[in-house]
């Protein structure tokens, strides 16, 4: 199976070309640059690199959010459409699944990928790795940081921190977890498209038309015309 791999989610752009078991090729940059303008010249660089057409593709993979809206709507807007014109199967992973697997997949605690969303709010979750498998702990969710700090003392395990945003709430997680918090080498803090492939490979295609981001809140403009009409206090946010 030969898989196209997505990820514009966050400030990380990444494109992963994986035949089987094996990374043919990988194109990854950090950077505030725009990323519609990117990533398509990223993909076909790459497929030029490592000799594919896409006609060669037989399933595509993004990054469906948690992250930057406009980040998340241009990698899963590329991929329906690629998708759709190639006719082959579409598979979104979640941002912070992509984070935990390339740090976490074999250390022995809990992981914590973050993201920072401003205002002491964190996207995260909670993982852990069994038998070099990830398994999901808690669900990706947004959350006050000193909320999540006392749920994770609570658990009295050791907990990997990873992303390139651990750096904003490094201080506070050690000052209120101790030993307990680690955090993972510069190298890691970058999600790895190649990841993104992996996770995917084994899971059903999803319905390309009805297939939307997980952005976990709603945009600013959304959520307001909500409360507007009184609809937030009903469980719609």
């Amino acid at each position: 199976m030969k898989i196209l791999a997505i990820d514009t989610s966050n400030y990380t752009l990444g494109v992963a070309l994986v035949d089987e078991d094996k990374v043919l090729g990988e194109y990854m940059t950090y950077s505030k640059k725009n990323h519609s303008v990117r990533i398509m010249p990223a993909i076909q660089t790459l497929m030029k690199d490592c000799d594919w057409t896409p006609k060669d593709v037989n399933k595509i993979v993004v990054a469906k959010g948690p992250g930057s809206y406009t980040g998340v709507r241009i990698g899963v807007t590329i991929a329906k459409t690629l998708a759709w014109s190639l006719q082959t199967p579409l598979v979104g992973v979640s941002s912070l699944e992509i984070l935990a697997a390339g740090a976490g997949r074999y250390f022995p605690g809990l992981v914590s990928p973050l993201f920072d969303a401003r205002r002491g709010q964190v996207y995260t979750g909670l993982y852990r790795s069994e038998n070099g498998q990830l398994v999901q702990v808690e669900k990706d969710q947004l959350v006050m940081i000193d909320k999540w700090a006392t749920s994770l003392k609570n658990r009295n395990e050791q907990i990997l921190f990873v992303g390139n945003d651990t750096g904003i709430h490094r201080s506070f997680l050690e000052e209120h977890l101790g030993n307990q918090a680690v955090f993972a080498a510069i190298s890691e803090h970058n999600p790895r498209p190649s990841e993104l492939a992996l996770l995917g490979k084994n899971k059903p295609g999803e319905d390309i038309h009805s297939f939307v981001p997980n952005y976990i809140r709603l945009v600013e403009a959304e959520a307001k015309w909500l409360e507007a009409n009184g609809l937030l206090e009903k469980g719609m946010e």
